[in-house]
């Protein structure tokens, strides 16, 4: 079978869905060589995201940038003229675009509809784009993939998809992710919070991700602790924040929250192994993979009681508004203040983690695959 993949999110710095990609179909050529995969890339690429032999890298032009017309441009014009060329069996498409112009049979992983419930996070041409077209590559996708049985609802509900057409294939984490002993979690406090204790928010830094509100919440358990502890931030900026920028003038513990910007994974396991805990308050998300992340390196973890978090997160998190300072507040103050309380959580994460790995998401969209083409 000839499957043609869109690889556009492989990409040397890797975020979010480029994981999905990675992890998946790293697995997934190896494992069926019986396959050809035409992995279609819209710059050029690294060869180590040719995992296999049967693997042949097709170039597009031009690069599919982060706006509505080159995505139109891009898989209603580039794209089904490479698919006529290649006349492959399948089109997988694992970041949720698709291509409206080709009879192709197409499976697409949908990760979340978010543009659906917050659509004041993105420009009108953003909104309008999203709109017109996500529904109609649901209703045209002969298969679709989402990470969460949240997504999956909520795909359902919004689109009018029905439910035997959707499949679950949660993330996973990487395999860096580990427990540090004492003498590394030392080190690391050194490194990057000058020997202090620290909380961590780990993310592309947008409007969903309610950084500020977190920031609030730090800055208020700073002011009733009076504790020397630390703010790390890890991720890069995605367009103006403007109310970021209004709470970091505004903050009285400013000098305590630390900007990393993107780390390598390597160096990310450890900050976040280091860390009292991973605070993971977004508005909205389809999975949350820092979650897991956090509970292989047996870190607590503070989160969202909204859309899918509470699923991944299970009862090994604590679970507050993400709306409510208050409540994000007294979560790192119970966090920072009881060991006791923390480990408890930890060891719930051990258990909590046994159901996400990137072996099972691949076994599960291939699987997908394979109904797809029956």
């Amino acid at each position: 079978m000839n499957i043609a993949v869109n690889t556009r999110l492989l990409v040397p710095k890797l975020e979010g869905i480029g994981w999905f990609e990675y992890e998946t179909l790293r697995r997934i050529v190896t494992q069926h060589p019986e396959h050809t995969f035409h992995f279609i890339f819209d710059r050029d690429y690294d060869e180590r995201f040719l995992f296999s032999d049967n693997v042949k890298p097709v170039l597009t032009f031009p690069p599919c940038r982060h706006h509505p017309y080159f995505w139109f441009f891009y898989f209603e014009w580039a794209i089904p003229y490479v698919l006529r060329k290649i006349k492959p069996d399948l089109f997988l498409s694992p970041d949720g675009w698709m291509t409206l112009r080709t009879d192709v049979p197409q499976v697409t992983v949908i990760h979340d509809i978010n543009f659906a419930h917050h659509p004041e996070f993105f420009s009108p041409a953003f909104r309008k784009y999203f709109d017109k077209y996500f529904p109609k590559f649901a209703e045209k996708a002969v298969r679709i993939a989402t990470v969460s049985e949240f997504s999956k609802q909520d795909i359902c509900q919004t689109y009018g998809i029905g439910e035997e057409k959707i499949d679950v294939v949660y993330n996973g984490s990487n395999e860096l992710f580990r427990p540090l002993d004492a003498g590394e979690k030392a080190r690391v406090q050194v490194q990057y919070a000058g020997g202090c204790d620290y909380f961590l928010f780990v993310s592309a830094i947008n409007k969903r991700k309610n950084l500020p509100n977190i920031l609030r919440a730090f800055d208020r358990y700073k002011e009733q602790s009076g504790s020397d502890v630390k703010f790390l931030v890890v991720g890069g900026r995605a367009g103006k924040q403007e109310e970021l920028d209004e709470v970091l003038a505004s903050m009285k513990h400013v000098q305590d929250v630390r900007f990393l910007g993107h780390l390598p994974a390597k160096e990310l396991t450890l900050v976040t192994g280091a860390s009292i805990a991973l605070v993971y308050a977004s508005l909205f998300e389809g999975f949350g993979i820092p979650i897991i992340e956090a509970y292989n390196a047996e870190t607590a973890v503070i989160t969202s009681n909204t859309s899918s978090m509470p699923e991944v997160a299970g009862d090994a998190a604590i679970l507050v508004d993400p709306l409510s300072v208050e409540q994000i507040a007294d979560a790192m103050a119970k966090l920072a203040s009881d060991n006791y309380f923390r480990s408890l959580l930890i060891e719930k994460g051990r258990g909590q983690r046994q159901k996400f790995s990137w072996d099972l998401s691949a076994q599960k969209l291939w699987a997908c695959i394979e109904k797809a083409m029956k």
